[in-house]
């Protein structure tokens, strides 16, 4: 059936526009197209990765149940090396750092807490290794130790940290014997404990220990 002249002017329209933009057209279509492909595969990766972490997480579970330590922390170190995105790395490496430590091998717990303070992605890891890693410092007390922990303390607090990390301060003082600066730090964290609804009632008792040995007053 032929066109009319309206429909024929139509026609000759879409032509000409396609004409001029169909390079442009076909390059956005192709971008989105490959934006949709890297974006499935990127879903299918990270759900793998999710799947198979959790698997050597299971595997290191079931090792500190046996006691057995090499594989514990053997179990840690792959995940650090082949699934660092994914939450079992960071999780794995707290408990690894406990385990390394309740050993006697401080310089390996150092060692996944600073892995777990530089790469974690959630707040709540990350925030935990980083206070962790802050006490470990300070309990090895060597001036050193010392300066690490008091720059992690200088960095602004991980959400929902603020009173562990003002504690932390107050533990720093402390350790170097300066009364006066570990009152005020314990008493600031007293105050900021107020605000945290989540904050365990058995922390709370222990800030209060530690304020009432320098000397502060809950307010």
């Amino acid at each position: 059936m032929p066109l009319d002249l309206e429909e024929q002017e139509q026609l000759d329209q879409f032509k000409a526009f396609w004409q001029k933009y169909r390079n442009l057209i076909t390059g956005v279509v192709t971008v989105a197209l490959f934006a949709y492909a890297a974006y499935s595969g990127y879903q299918w990766w990270r759900n793998s990765q999710a799947l198979e972490a959790s698997k050597l997480y299971e595997t290191m579970v079931t090792a500190i149940a046996k006691g057995d330590k090499e594989q514990t922390l053997r179990a840690a170190d792959d995940l650090q090396k082949d699934y660092a995105r994914t939450p079992y790395a960071p999780m794995s490496s707290l408990v690894a750092a406990r385990i390394a430590s309740d050993a006697g091998d401080n310089a390996k717990a150092l060692d996944y807490l600073r892995w777990a303070a530089k790469n974690a992605n959630n707040d709540g890891y990350l925030g935990l290794a980083k206070m962790r890693l802050v006490s470990q410092l300070i309990e090895l007390g060597t001036e050193k130790d010392f300066a690490e922990a008091d720059q992690i303390l200088k960095e602004k607090p991980i959400t929902g940290f603020n009173a562990l990390w003002l504690e932390r301060r107050g533990d720093w003082y402390l350790a170097q014997k300066k009364m006066d600066q570990a009152k005020a730090s314990y008493q600031d964290a007293w105050k900021t404990v107020d605000q945290v609804k989540e904050f365990p009632e058995e922390a709370r008792r222990l800030l209060k220990v530690k304020l009432d040995a320098v000397g502060g007053v809950a307010q």
